[in-house]
C-alpha cells in the first residue's frame, strides 16, 4: 500500500515552501519519521519526515519546485523490503569477460548520471554538489563525504576532480590545435573568466523582499551614541568564572545590553511598540528578537519577556539560539513576534553602521566592535574601550527625543550597570 506524504504545517501565515534537497532517493529504505526532504520555507528549513517505514517509490516534486501546504510530494511504499524499490546498480550483471574495451573517456554528463545510480543514503546530493558532479565529472561513490551525516559537499568534489588531475597521465601528443579566432565586443576582455549563476534561496529572497519594504514603508532615521565599555568588562572579569560555576553558561556582553534595553524600553514605550494600520499598538512586555547569522542567511528569534529574565536566562537562550541557527534547526515559533531588535555587527568587526528595522518594529539597536580610543574624563585625555552605538527607528511612530533619549539610557546602563540592578 502506498502511503503520500504531505507538505506539513510549517507555521502561522507561512503557506509554501520550496524543495531545498531530497534527502532519500527512489529506491531507498525508510524508517518511520525519517526524513526524506528538506523544504525551505521564508525564514527555516523545515524536514518532511515519513510517517510509515517502508520504500521511497516516487517524488512527485523537484529541487526548487515550490509546495503548498498538504501538498503531495511522495509516495511509499508502506512495509515493502528495502530492496523492493528502484533497482540498484550494484544489482548489475557483471561484465562477461568478453568485454570490448573500454571506450574513450565518457561525456562528463553520462558518467555522472551513471555515478548518480550508485549513490548511498548518505551521499544524497544538493543542487550545488550536484553541478559540480556534472561539471567536473566525478564518481561521487568514491568520494568520503565530510558535510553532515557523511553527505558530499562541492569542496569534497573539487577536491577530488584536483586528486584525479593530478594522479592522471600525461595526454599524448597531439597535433597543436588551429587556433580560435579572438573574441571581439563588450565582453572580449572577459575571456577566460567564468561566473557562476545560483538561484537565490527562498529565504534570501525573502531577507531582500523585508529590507527593501522596510526601507520603502518607513520613514527611517538613525541617530548614533558612544558608549564606554569599561564598567561592563571589569564586571565580566570579576564575575565570569562565578557565573560560568553557577549558571553554566558564559556571561557575555548581549544580556547587559539586553537588560540595558529593556530599562529603556519601559521609559520610552514608542519605542517598543509598532503601527498597524491608523492604530499604534503598544506592550507591556519586551519581546528581543536577538539578529543571529546562520547559513543561508540572517535570522531573528526572540528572546521572550526579557525584561522579566535574569541574565543566565538570556544567555542561555542566545546561545542555545546561535547554536541550532549554525545547525538549521530553529523552528518559526523561535522567531514569531519580536517588539525591538538587537544586532550585533560588532562580532564581525564593524565599526558602525545603520541597522535596517525588521518590520512590523519600529526600532533596532546596533552593537559594534570595541576599541581603544582616546576621551576626557575630568579634563584628561585617557585611553577607554569604546563602542559605538546605533539606534535607527521609524520617525512615523519614534520623534527624534524619544530615539535619543532610549539610546541614552542603553548607554547609561551600559556605562554604569547599577541603573539595571535598581532599574534607574
Amino acid at each position: 500500500m502506498a502511503t503520500e506524504i504531505k507538505v506539513p504545517a510549517l507555521g502561522e501565515s507561512v503557506t509554501e515552501g520550496t524543495i531545498a534537497e531530497w534527502l532519500k532517493q527512489p529506491g531507498d529504505a525508510v524508517a518511520a519519521d525519517e526524513p526524506i526532504a528538506s523544504l525551505e520555507t521564508d525564514k527555516v528549513a523545515v524536514d518532511v519526515p515519513s510517517p510509515v517505514a517502508g520504500v521511497l517509490t516516487e517524488h512527485r516534486a523537484a529541487v526548487g519546485d515550490t509546495v503548498e501546504v498538504g501538498a503531495v510530494i511522495a509516495l511509499i511504499a508502506e512495509g515493502a523490503a528495502a530492496g523492493a524499490g528502484a533497482p540498484k546498480a550494484e544489482a548489475a550483471p557483471a561484465p562477461a569477460a568478453a568485454a570490448a574495451p573500454a571506450a574513450p573517456k565518457a561525456d562528463v554528463a553520462t558518467t555522472a548520471a551513471a555515478s548518480a545510480e550508485l549513490l548511498t543514503p548518505a551521499q544524497t546530493m544538493s543542487p550545488a554538489v550536484r553541478r559540480a558532479v556534472l561539471e567536473y565529472g566525478v564518481d561521487p561513490s568514491t568520494i568520503k563525504g565530510t558535510g553532515k551525516d557523511g553527505r558530499l559537499t562541492k569542496e569534497d568534489v573539487i577536491a577530488a576532480a584536483q586528486a584525479r588531475a593530478k594522479s592522471a597521465p600525461a595526454p599524448a601528443a597531439s597535433p597543436a590545435p588551429v587556433p580560435a579566432a579572438p573574441p571581439t565586443g563588450p565582453h572580449a576582455a572577459a575571456a577566460g573568466r567564468n561566473t557562476e549563476r545560483v538561484r537565490m534561496t527562498r529565504m534570501r529572497q525573502t531577507i531582500a523582499k523585508r529590507l527593501k519594504a522596510a526601507q520603502d514603508n518607513a520613514a527611517m532615521l538613525t541617530t548614533f551614541n558612544d558608549c564606554d565599555m569599561s564598567a561592563v568588562i571589569a564586571a565580566r572579569e570579576k564575575y565570569k568564572d562565578l557565573f560560568a560555576k553557577k549558571h553554566d553558561i558564559r556571561l557575555g556582553f548581549m544580556g547587559f545590553f539586553a537588560k540595558a534595553a529593556c530599562l529603556a524600553l519601559k521609559d520610552v514605550p514608542a519605542v517598543n511598540a509598532y503601527i498597524e494600520g491608523d492604530e499604534i499598538v503598544y506592550h507591556d512586555y519586551v519581546d528581543i528578537s536577538v539578529a543571529v547569522s546562520a547559513p543561508n542567511g540572517l535570522v531573528v528569534p526572540v528572546v521572550r519577556d526579557a525584561d522579566k529574565k535574569g541574565f543566565a536566562e538570556i544567555e542561555r537562550e542566545i546561545a542555545d539560539f546561535g547554536a541550532r541557527a549554525k545547525a538549521g534547526t530553529l523552528t518559526m515559533e523561535d522567531m514569531a513576534g519580536g517588539t525591538f531588535t538587537i544586532s550585533n555587527g560588532g562580532v564581525f568587526g564593524s565599526l558602525m553602521s545603520t541597522p535596517i528595522i525588521n518590520p512590523p518594529q519600529s526600532a533596532v539597536l546596533g552593537l559594534h566592535r570595541i576599541e581603544e580610543r582616546p576621551v576626557v574624563r575630568d579634563g584628561q585625555i585617557v585611553i577607554r574601550p569604546m563602542m559605538y552605538l546605533a539606534l535607527s527607528y521609524d520617525h512615523r511612530l519614534i520623534d527624534g527625543r524619544e530615539a535619543v533619549t532610549a539610546l541614552k539610557i542603553i548607554k547609561e546602563a551600559i556605562e554604569d550597570p547599577t541603573r539595571i540592578l535598581i532599574d534607574l
